[in-house]
C-alpha cells in the first residue's frame, strides 16, 4: 500500500493544476482541490472546494489536520507593450500570481508545519530570468514569486521545503490564444531548442516529484522547464 499523504492543489480545475491532481490521485494520495468553479468528479480520495483563493484567504484547517504539500497554480498571461499597460494590470498580475500565493501559504502554514515533512510548489515563468518583449507585467509578478520561494525556503527550513517551476509556453487553456491554430503552434515550437511547447502532464510530473520524498534534499530552487529557450541558442 502506498503511503497516503494529503496535498492541496490550488487551481486544480484545469491545465497544470488539473494534471497535478490527477497524478497525485493515481499515486494513491488524498487531494484537496480549490478552484473558483469546482470539479465534478467522484473519487474517494478527492475533495473539491469552490473558493476564490486570490480574493480571500484559503484556510483548509476544516478539511485536514495537516498537509504534506501545497501547490499554488493560478496564473495569468497578459502580453502587451509597456505603453499599453495600466496600473490596474500590474496590480491584477501581482494579486493573482504573488499575493494569492502568499495569503494561501499564510493561512495554511500551521497545516504544513503539522506534517512530518511538507513541500510547497509555486509557479514562475521563464520570462523572469530571460528578458522577453511584452512580458513586463507578468515577469514582475513572477519575479516576486521567485523571491518568495527563496525567502520562505530559508524561513521554513528544515520542516517545509519550498520550490518553484519556471515554464515556458505550455499547452493549456490559458495559452490558447497563442496556440489557436497550426501556424501559431508551429511558430511557438520553433522558438524552443526542443522544437515543442510544454505539456500540462510534463509540468505536473515535475511538480509531483518536488512534492515527494524523492526530492527531500531540494529546497529554495527555481526549476526551468522551458524547452531550452532560457539558456540555449540553436
Amino acid at each position: 500500500m502506498p503511503d497516503l499523504k494529503t496535498f492541496a492543489v490550488i487551481g486544480d480545475s484545469r491545465g497544470i493544476g488539473e494534471a497535478i491532481r490527477l497524478q497525485l490521485l493515481e499515486r494513491g494520495h488524498r487531494v484537496i482541490g480549490v478552484s473558483r468553479t469546482g470539479v465534478t468528479t467522484a473519487h474517494e480520495n478527492y475533495q473539491s472546494l469552490i473558493f476564490d483563493a486570490v480574493a480571500h484567504p484559503c484556510d483548509l484547517s476544516n478539511f485536514a489536520a495537516s498537509l504534506n504539500g501545497l501547490v499554488y497554480c493560478p496564473g495569468t498571461i497578459r502580453l502587451k507593450p509597456l505603453k499599453g499597460l495600466k496600473r490596474e494590470h500590474f496590480l491584477e498580475e501581482f494579486d493573482v500570481n504573488a499575493l494569492g500565493a502568499v495569503q494561501t501559504l499564510q493561512s495554511n502554514a500551521k497545516l504544513l508545519q503539522n506534517a512530518d515533512a511538507a513541500s510547497v510548489v509555486l509557479f514562475s515563468t521563464v520570462a523572469v530570468q530571460t528578458g522577453m518583449p511584452y512580458h513586463t507585467s507578468i515577469a514582475m509578478a513572477k519575479g516576486a514569486v521567485e523571491g518568495l520561494t527563496r525567502s520562505l525556503a530559508a524561513e521554513w527550513a528544515p520542516k517545509v521545503r519550498v520550490n518553484a517551476i519556471a515554464p515556458s509556453l505550455t499547452d493549456t487553456s490559458l495559452a490558447e490564444p497563442m496556440l489557436s491554430n497550426d501556424a501559431k503552434r508551429e511558430a511557438a515550437a520553433a522558438r524552443h531548442p526542443l522544437q515543442t511547447v510544454g505539456s500540462a502532464a510534463g509540468l505536473a510530473s515535475l511538480a509531483t516529484w518536488l512534492l515527494g520524498s524523492e526530492a527531500a534534499f531540494v529546497t529554495g530552487q527555481i526549476y526551468a522547464a522551458d524547452g531550452g529557450i532560457g539558456s540555449l541558442r540553436k
